[in-house]
């Protein structure tokens, strides 16, 4: 690759190596375009070995193939995280991708006509698009202010560093938001004999047991639907978009009678603020508590894209991954970007194959070279 005033110039750089950008990596390398991928984890699929050890995918392994690869299991099984890790990272091997890891990404402006993006390690590359593929959510832990006023002898975890029951203190854990993640470890703590508060308002839950046989039915029906019913072609589906973006999801794989199976209390107050010390619920209630687990999700922070490429409420301004206020700039992987499916493993694909199909056709350069060339 050739550099242009200290930086590496390359066509396309895409930022992320979760199942986005892997995606995007394979059609834009389909279509011989040169780029490179980068990623702040120094191996391929560490975004998803870094979850907590028990999880495991919603989708069954038949709903989370990669473009050009199937998930290599049972179709009707539930691959675990590291599974699922150790597939993007044979994704990357089989297809050759360019992925330079150990690289977090700092900045990205204009350069002129094109754009130079730059590296916490001092590196940069200039080129004529980005495709930012950093996470569904977001990559900025949410956690309130408030938080800080906690007692310091409470141990605080968000969800992204929760990994283990034997993380939590001995006493109460209240764990904050009530969707699959706050679900799911609030029953573990629970299992483990702590006193569990399972704060905010829970939005329904999957009317079936994942494992059941059931599920070989129901679950291929609900892909069907999240992939090819809920889209933006769809009134339903631009009518729930905000709301998909704006809470949590559903209880998935436990269930509302397996919390109170092991003792969960649930309430829909929300957790709201910090009196001497101990986390306020709506309505007043003080929490004696040893631990707080804020399954609170991750905020859209794009203040280091320096172009104008954000909303009002912080979502970027992009058409099926598009950015018309800023050519050349590009997400995949987004929170309903096209369909429900976008944030599952399996819609990844198609949001990758639209933007890299948009971009080779809108592409200022006519030179194609090998995706080996960016390695």
């Amino acid at each position: 690759m050739d550099t242009i005033n200290g930086a590496t110039d390359i066509e396309t750089v895409v930022i992320g190596s979760g199942q986005a950008g892997l995606s995007t990596g394979y059609h834009l390398a389909k279509r011989g375009r040169a780029f490179i991928i980068l990623d702040s984890y120094e191996r391929v699929g560490d975004n998803w070995r870094c979850h907590w050890d028990s999880l495991r995918l919603y989708t069954p392994a038949s709903a989370a193939a990669l473009p050009g690869m199937n998930f290599p299991a049972a179709r009707t099984s539930y691959p675990t995280k590291d599974e699922m890790a150790d597939f993007l990272e044979a994704y990357c091997r089989e297809f050759e991708l360019p992925v330079r890891g150990g690289v977090r990404v700092s900045r990205v402006g204009q350069e002129g006509e094109r754009y130079r993006v730059t590296c916490t390690d001092g590196s940069s590359y200039v080129c004529d698009n980005v495709v930012v593929a950093t996470g569904t959510f977001g990559r900025t832990p949410n956690v309130p202010a408030f938080a800080g006023q906690l007692d310091p002898a409470i141990r605080q975890l968000h969800s992204s560093d929760y990994k283990r029951p034997s993380q939590l203190r001995p006493g109460g854990v209240l764990v904050v938001g009530a969707s699959h993640s706050g679900g799911d470890i609030a029953f573990e703590a629970g299992s483990a004999g702590h006193p569990v508060v399972l704060s905010g308002p829970i939005h329904g839950q999957v009317p079936f047991r994942l494992e059941k046989s059931v599920a070989k039915v129901a679950s291929p029906a609900l892909y069907f639907m999240a992939h090819r019913v809920l889209t933006l072609r769809s009134p339903i589906g631009r009518k729930i978009r905000p709301e998909i973006r704006a809470h949590g999801g559903p209880l998935i794989r436990v269930k509302k009678a397996d919390l109170a199976r092991v003792g969960v209390q649930m309430t829909s107050a929300r957790t709201v603020g910090v009196k001497e010390g101990q986390p306020v619920l709506d309505g007043d209630r003080t929490l004696d508590v040893t631990n707080v687990v804020w399954c609170t999700g991750f905020q859209q922070d794009f203040t280091w894209i320096d172009l104008p490429i954000t909303g009002e409420d912080g979502w970027p301004l992009e058409r099926r991954g598009v950015v018309e206020t800023a050519p050349g700039i590009y997400f995949v992987g987004l929170a309903f970007q096209y369909a429900f499916s976008s944030m599952l493993v399996g819609g990844a694909g198609r949001d990758a194959e639209y933007v890299v199909r948009y971009l080779d056709a809108h592409s200022a350069s006519s030179t194609r070279s090998p995706a080996k060339a960016a390695a």
